[in-house]
């Protein structure tokens, strides 16, 4: 599985014209590109505790998203909705910050490191 996750922090200024055409493009590319296996939201809560102030930046929203292969990653990255979404994206960022992984369920999480490494 590829996971693609995204976060990101909004200009300040964001009308509400703005926010509204984020969420529409949003809602157009994850559920109108068909390579997407699962799409979730979010916004950020700071509960207190200890972990809360560790980053140096601190993004208010995320989007994790998975599919299948890298291909299928790069399908979305390609498709329509998503360029439009990715416009959409650098007109209300502040800042952001977009990184894919490998994942794994956690009964296979050692095929994620090189045997070398294991003790």
């Amino acid at each position: 599985m590829i996971t693609h996750l995204v976060l990101l922090t909004p200009r300040d200024a964001l009308t509400v014209d703005e926010r509204e055409a984020m969420a529409q493009a949003m809602e157009r590319a994850f559920s109108g590109i068909p390579t997407i296996v699962r799409a979730r939201v979010g916004r950020r809560r700071r509960l207190g505790y200890s972990y809360d102030d560790l980053s140096p930046v601190q993004f208010e929203y995320l989007a994790v998203l998975e599919f299948q292969s890298v291909d299928d990653l790069d399908a979305y990255l390609k498709h329509p909705a998503h360029i439009d979404l990715g416009r959409q994206f650098r007109a209300c960022a502040q800042v952001a910050l977009a990184n894919d992984f490998e994942t794994v369920e956690p009964d296979q999480l050692r095929t994620l490191v090189d045997p070398e490494t294991l003790a």
